[in-house]
């Protein structure tokens, strides 16, 4: 499966999907992480013993778990980074698939690009660097590290 495609002077890299069933947990949990807190409160209050300020404490901080949870769960799933190539700048943007973060500009005069090996060596996966001089733009997105070396030599023969 090839991870990434160049469109004009975007570039694109997609996440590698995780596996069905580690993927069906995690969305698990984060629903979980929402649901059982607002659960657990209109059980107390029919129950009887009222609201107290500490549901709201414990429904804020699962929230946030669960929101985490689901922002990782939708990395896994559909997670893709955009790269705009101009002349002085490149534009990052992370893609979730149901929502996106903010878009960021740096400045990139003569950019280089090259590999930095990541997560176990006998995986062989590595992500991009786009760097010069002052800056540096590094990939989240892990590739195999033969299909990233075909990648630079694209973006190098085509000088984005």
């Amino acid at each position: 499966m090839q991870q990434y495609y160049i469109q004009n002077n975007t570039l694109n890299l997609k996440v590698k999907k995780s596996p069905i069933l580690v993927r069906a947990v995690m969305f698990g949990l984060a629903f979980s992480f929402f649901v059982f807190p607002v659960l657990g409160v209109i059980s107390g209050i029919a129950g009887g013993s009222g609201l107290h300020f500490g549901y709201f404490i414990a429904i804020g901080i699962f929230s946030l778990i669960g929101f985490y949870t689901l922002r990782i769960s939708l990395w896994n799933t559909y997670g893709e980074e955009t790269f705009q190539i101009t002349e002085n700048k490149i534009i990052y943007e992370a893609n979730y698939g149901w929502f996106k973060d903010g878009k960021k500009e740096t400045l990139i005069l003569n950019p280089n690009y090259f590999s930095v090996q990541a997560g176990y060596e006998e995986d062989n996966e590595s992500v991009l660097v786009i760097a010069s001089e002052e800056s540096k733009i590094e990939s989240v997105v892990k590739m195999p590290t033969v299909q990233l070396e075909e990648l630079i030599m694209i973006l190098k023969k085509n000088k984005f």
